[in-house]
């Protein structure tokens, strides 16, 4: 019997679920949670823009609650721990790009409980974070001995991101340096990114080590435009993040972020270098290992803001865990708990 699946949000992340859930020959979609009113009570189908479904979208979270179902993929722009907790009371599975990656012990004595009373599992997985800052390094690292550092990092043309209200007003970009600087963003993404960072020297069994985060901007040296609008001369253009976890004085870990509005106008004059747009992973021991990751960003900017590869593979990602999560013993499982997360054959193809 296929497992029954509500996704939670129709956001780029949650259409690309759906697509990947109808494909699934293990799942199956019976619910969808919308935090429009104009999608409350429309065919999930019609909010796609494609053929109807048969599922109804419903912006009542106690019916989505009361719903029968297996599992809730839960990507809304922001996590709400108690909307989490709430799923998870009532009996479902719970798989999400929005943490729990490598929760600490205080965030397990915050949420396992409510996965334990409803006998149900909290999973968090994605891409970055999720996926290239922490898993792939680490099944990289299998296959190498003696570690002393690891990396995972992106390099993207943010332009391609399509949600402009978070863009410019969450992650700062088009404002002052000042603004940015002092915006929440560093907060936000260290609360994944660090996840990362922890779930590493965890795994690999690095000793004590302390974590520091760090934050630069470039700004535009003539007229960028952008989905967000023209970005002028003295704007943010550009943002680096990185979090490295140092053992003394030895960086053993680091995970980063370039996010540039194209590689031209910058000061500082970033590019995205040789290598383009990509993911890196990098593994230092016996032997070393660097691996580049291309296929998961769009060939243009307007190709990305149609279907951009990096939010289709944070929800393949997603969806993927989920038969291997509902299987699971109750509480909160990660990567590392379980088996060989695998995507199945195209259904053309499959037997």
């Amino acid at each position: 019997m296929s497992l029954r699946v509500i996704q939670w949000a129709t956001g780029g992340v949650g259409r690309a679920a759906i697509e990947h859930i109808q494909r699934h020959p293990d799942l199956e979609l019976v619910g969808c949670w919308v935090h429009s009113a104009e999608k409350a009570g429309k065919d999930v189908g019609e909010i796609l823009g494609t053929e109807p479904i048969g599922v109804v979208a419903t912006d009542d979270i106690e019916a989505i609650l009361a719903m029968d179902a297996d599992c809730v993929l839960y990507s809304p722009l922001m996590p709400n721990p108690k909307e989490v907790a709430a799923l998870l009371r009532s009996g479902k599975n719970v798989v999400t790009p929005l943490g729990w990656f490598w929760p600490s012990a205080e965030e397990r004595a915050r949420m396992e409980p409510a996965a334990l009373e409803g006998g149900v599992t909290l999973h968090g997985t994605g891409i970055d974070p999720g996926g290239a800052t922490e898993q792939q390094p680490l099944f990289f690292a299998g296959l190498s001995s003696a570690i002393t550092f690891v990396r995972g990092e992106e390099w993207s043309d943010i332009r391609t991101y399509n949600a402009p209200d978070v863009v410019r007003h969450i992650m700062g970009f088009g404002g002052t340096p000042e603004e940015a600087l002092s915006g929440p963003m560093l907060a936000l993404l260290s609360n994944g990114f660090e996840q990362s960072v922890r779930m590493s020297l965890d795994t690999l069994g690095f000793a004590d080590a302390e974590i520091r985060s760090h934050r630069e901007v470039a700004v535009a040296t003539a007229p960028i435009e952008s989905p967000i609008g023209t970005v002028e001369p003295g704007q943010v253009a550009a943002q680096r993040f990185s979090w490295e976890a140092y053992v003394g004085e030895t960086l053993v870990v680091r995970v980063a972020v370039n996010w540039l509005m194209g590689d031209e106008h910058l000061d500082p004059p970033w590019t995205f270098g040789p290598g383009g747009e990509r993911f890196e992973v990098e593994v230092k021991g016996d032997p070393d290992c660097h691996v580049t990751i291309h296929g998961w960003h769009p060939a243009t900017v307007a190709a990305g803001l149609e279907r951009n590869p990096g939010i289709v593979v944070t929800a393949a990602h997603c969806v993927n865990s989920i038969p291997y999560v509902c299987a699971a013993d109750p509480g909160i499982v990660t990567f590392v708990d379980l088996p060989l997360v695998t995507g199945r054959a195209h259904p053309d193809l499959a037997r």
